[in-house]
C-alpha cells in the first residue's frame, strides 16, 4: 500500500510526488492525461522551462520523477475518494480501489469559455487568460480583453504593456469610475458593441466581430473564464470550497492541508492565480507537508 497517493500528474502533482519520493515515501501517481495546459503550444515564465511545450516538461518529470524505485505511476480516472478508517480509499474509473495513509489532489480545473463563435479553437494560442503566461509572444500587436468577470478590467490594466488595447465590456462589464479613469491613463480604448466571433484561420486571430457588424483587427485577446475543479473528489471527501472570482476552489492553508485532516490539495484547483511556477510551488509545499504529517502521525 502506498503512503501517499497523489492524483492528478501536471505540474503540481508532479512536484507534490517528487517531494515525497525524495523523502523514500511510497507514492502512487495518477494522472487521467487530459492537464488544462493541453491546449497551450509552450509554457513560459517557469524557472529553466521557458519555451518548452508543457506536454514536454510533463514527460521529462515523468521520466525523472520514475527514476525513484517508491514511485508507481497509475493511467486512469479517480472518480470518487473516502477515508476508510485511518486510511483514504481512492475508486477508479475501472472499478479499482487504491488505499493510502494521504492524498494529494492536484486535479487543476476545467474552464468555461464564452459561448463566441472561434473561441475554443483558438484556446492557448489567440486566445489566453494570462499575460505572464503568453503576453510576450503577441507583443506589440493589437490586443483586447473580452470581459466574462470583474476579474476582466484588472487584465485591461496589465495588457498595454504588451500592445494597444481594447477592453470588450460585451454589455455586461462596465469598468467603475476608477477603472475607467485609470483604463484612460493606460490608454486602454472601451468598446460597449459586444464580439460576436472570432476571425481568421484559427489558431491564428485576424480581427473580432461586433454586434454592429463592425470588425476590428485583433492579434490575440485575453480572457477570465469561469473555472470548476476538474475533480469531484475534493467535495466527495468533504473538503471545504471558496468562491473565488472567476469561480469555486479547494480551500487550503498555507501548506496546502484541506478542511479534511489527511487531505492535501495543491494547483490551479486551489487558487485564483494560475501559473505553472505557482502551481508546481503549491505542490511542494503540499508534499512535503504530507510527508511531515505522516512522521508526526501516531501510527
Amino acid at each position: 500500500m502506498p503512503d501517499v497517493i497523489v492524483i492528478g500528474g501536471s505540474f503540481a502533482g508532479q512536484s507534490a510526488a517528487m517531494q515525497l519520493a525524495r523523502a523514500r515515501q511510497n507514492v502512487l501517481l495518477i494522472d487521467a492525461g487530459v492537464p488544462r495546459n493541453r491546449f497551450a503550444e509552450a509554457s513560459h515564465g517557469f524557472l529553466g522551462q521557458d519555451g518548452k511545450a508543457p506536454h514536454e516538461i510533463i514527460r521529462e518529470a515523468t521520466s525523472q520523477l520514475l527514476n525513484y524505485p517508491t514511485v508507481e505511476r497509475l493511467h486512469g480516472e479517480a472518480q470518487h475518494a473516502a477515508r476508510a478508517g485511518d486510511q483514504f480509499v481512492v475508486r477508479m474509473a475501472n472499478g479499482a480501489n487504491h488505499h493510502a495513509k494521504r492524498l494529494v489532489l492536484a486535479t487543476g480545473v476545467t474552464d468555461t469559455l464564452p459561448d463566441i463563435p472561434g473561441m475554443w479553437e483558438r484556446r492557448g494560442n489567440t486566445v489566453l487568460h494570462c499575460p505572464y503566461c503568453h503576453g510576450y509572444e503577441v507583443r506589440d500587436r493589437p490586443l483586447g480583453i473580452i470581459a466574462s468577470s470583474p476579474l476582466s478590467a484588472h487584465q485591461a490594466v496589465l495588457i498595454p504593456d504588451w500592445g494597444p488595447t481594447t477592453y470588450f465590456t460585451q454589455g455586461l462589464y462596465e469598468p467603475t469610475p476608477e477603472e475607467a479613469a485609470l483604463f484612460d491613463r493606460r490608454g486602454v480604448t472601451i468598446e460597449r458593441t459586444p464580439v460576436v466571433a472570432l476571425l481568421g484561420d484559427a489558431p491564428e486571430l485576424r480581427a473580432v466581430e461586433l454586434a454592429d457588424g463592425r470588425r476590428i483587427d485583433m492579434a490575440a485577446v485575453f480572457i477570465a473564464p469561469r473555472t470548476r475543479p476538474t475533480s469531484g473528489l475534493a467535495e466527495s471527501l468533504g473538503c471545504a470550497l471558496e468562491e473565488g472570482p472567476t469561480g469555486p476552489f479547494i480551500k487550503v492553508d498555507a501548506w496546502g492541508l484541506t478542511s479534511i485532516p489527511g487531505v492535501y490539495a495543491a494547483g490551479d484547483a486551489t487558487t485564483p492565480l494560475h501559473n505553472a511556477t505557482i502551481a508546481s510551488a503549491s505542490g511542494v509545499l503540499a508534499g512535503i507537508a504530507a510527508h511531515q504529517s505522516l512522521v508526526r502521525s501516531p501510527g
